[in-house]
């Protein structure tokens, strides 16, 4: 999984892996927050990348709008998914979310649409043979740099909306939710509604996420989005944290900054990673930025200069969603 999306070496393309990553991991936390484990955000990742490049290579339109009807579809798919599933939790979601992930898999790997191009040869999904010549950016002179700067652009914005939705009446409703979603319909809080939102937003997500890698490695194989992808999506959220947007960028950066830029772990690298999933499942399940973590960052003192309003804010949603 992590051999075909480093396709380059470097910071450039460390960068750019780290943004394509850290959009999946954003959108396996996004259903944690509503309490759901999916194990299938690698469909939408999918269905992102094929779209996008489907758009660009065949249709020839342009990278802004073909992202951005990747990421409608992927919105569109999952939230058709979730709310199908609306009835199961736990475990039963997990597995149905990766059955359905390699439906998909196996579809994309059957799916033959081959068409002309301008100099003679054939382009399109091949099957398991994959998705080839996706040149949009090597057309248009976009360098590694400018291509890496966008991902990181993109990659920003996500995260600063995501922070600011966070504060709003959905977040907190989201959170609500996640954390006791029975207590949260007696509450006046649509918790099914709320969850399939969240779904839809996870999907669009990881399929900008997947339109970004299509264009970035320039070749798609159905074989990359295997249930391992989906697994390193979740463990990242897992390990970065639960509390707040930085998390699985924080989870996507230890694993690809550290595990992977060095050589200490070179053939082991599976291995700690796996083995710190169960680590901090065990003795940390809220992840390194949790909600006890964050309450003690803004408790330091460069945080006192806050207005009373802010912290009187802080203070009742605190006592509302920690009783």
């Amino acid at each position: 999984m992590r051999d075909a999306l480093c396709t380059t070496d470097g910071g450039v393309g460390l960068a750019t892996d780290l943004a394509v990553l850290s959009l999946l991991a954003i959108s396996a936390w996004l259903v944690l927050r509503s309490g759901r484990i999916s194990l299938g955000q690698q469909a939408f990742f999918a269905i992102g990348a094929y779209a996008a490049a489907i758009a660009t290579t065949l249709m020839d339109w342009p990278l802004a709008p073909a992202l951005l009807a990747a990421a409608a579809l992927g919105a569109a798919a999952s939230a058709l998914v979730a709310g199908a599933m609306s009835r199961l939790s736990g475990l039963h979601y997990a597995v149905a979310t990766l059955a359905f992930a390699e439906l998909v898999r196996l579809g994309l790997s059957a799916w033959h649409w081959r068409v002309p191009a301008d100099d003679g040869s054939q382009v399109g999904p091949d099957g398991v043979h994959g998705f080839r010549d996706i040149r949009w950016l090597l057309a248009n002179g976009v360098t590694p740099e400018q291509f890496a700067l966008m991902a990181l652009t993109v990659l920003a914005v996500v995260t600063l909306a995501l922070a600011l939705l966070m504060r709003t009446r959905f977040g907190l409703g989201l959170q609500a939710v996640g954390l006791d979603d029975t207590l949260a319909d007696t509450s006046g809080w649509p918790a099914a509604r709320l969850r399939v939102a969240a779904a839809a937003m996870a999907g669009a997500l990881a399929a900008l996420g997947g339109g970004l890698y299509a264009h970035r490695t320039t070749f798609i194989d159905p074989a990359v989005f295997d249930p391992m992808l989906g697994v390193h999506a979740v463990g990242y959220a897992l390990i970065g944290g639960l509390a707040s947007v930085a998390g699985p960028l924080l989870g996507t950066a230890l694993d690809l900054g550290l595990l992977e830029a060095t050589r200490w772990f070179e053939g082991w690298r599976m291995v700690v990673f796996g083995g710190l999933v169960a680590l901090f499942l065990r003795w940390r399940p809220r992840g390194l930025l949790d909600e006890a973590t964050l309450a003690a960052l803004r408790a330091l003192p460069w945080r006192r200069t806050a207005s009373p309003a802010a912290t009187d804010r802080r203070s009742s949603f605190t006592t509302r969603t920690h009783p």
